[in-house]
């Protein structure tokens, strides 16, 4: 199965690639059903190469990812260490804070480090829907880039040029003081008609850096 996925349209491969396109940076390489090698340390040792190997290919540098042997239908090695593959001493890692080391699956995804959310960069929300709610309004829906959104903000909308208030900001049917990077959110918007704005239109901060229109752009296209 390991030979299958790392192949050339393997699925191991293609998930290590569109990870890194979507900007995924960290890592960890679990190797599961070490059952069925009967606990290999060559077997293991030698899908570690193989795999150093083709993630670094597609950008991930080896020395930052945690490898680590399991058995998921066991349980081996995912929530405690496992005594069927003692010769495994444990992973280890290099992070901004210095090297990390651990033994099990849980202690590599406790070593990952959260992300930083760019609430202090002007708010820039891609439009992905505009609804006409009844006794409400306009709601514009879309997830939060960068900056942050809250009512009484008085935002704009690039390309369509239309400014207005948000009234209030909601996300999974929820009332919220502010909307976050990474938030999806609604949010309502006074006199503006669904016909205004629409999707692709971006909404920002109209008193800090507001979004406009450009002649061109850089952009990097990925086909896979």
């Amino acid at each position: 199965e390991f030979e299958a996925g790392i192949s050339k349209d393997g699925q191991t491969r293609e998930h290590a690639l569109l990870a890194f396109t979507l900007g995924v940076r960290q890592l960890i390489v679990a190797v599961n059903k070490m059952d069925t090698t009967k606990w290999s340390e060559d077997r293991f040792n030698e899908i570690i190469k193989e795999t150093t190997g083709f993630i670094k290919k597609v950008g991930y540098n080896p020395k930052t990812v945690a490898f680590v042997p399991i058995s998921g239908w066991h349980g081996d090695n995912m929530l405690e260490e496992s005594p069927n593959m003692l010769w495994y001493k444990g992973w280890s890692k290099e992070t901004k804070a210095g090297v990390v080391k651990g033994k099990t699956l849980l202690d590599a995804i406790d070593a990952i480090e959260p992300p930083v959310r760019p609430s202090d960069k002007p708010l820039r929300l891609p439009l992905q829907d505009v609804y006409k709610i009844g006794g409400i309004g306009t709601v514009p829906v879309g997830r939060v880039e960068t900056g942050v959104i809250k009512a009484g903000m008085v935002v704009s909308f690039a390309p369509s040029n239309v400014t207005t208030e948000v009234k209030s900001v909601e996300m999974h049917h929820e009332q919220l003081v502010e909307g976050l990077p990474g938030d999806n959110v609604g949010f309502n918007v006074k006199n503006v008609s669904v016909k205004d704005i629409r999707r692709g239109n971006v909404a920002s901060d109209s008193k800090n850096d507001p979004a406009k229109e450009a002649a061109s752009f850089n952009a990097q296209v990925i086909i896979l």
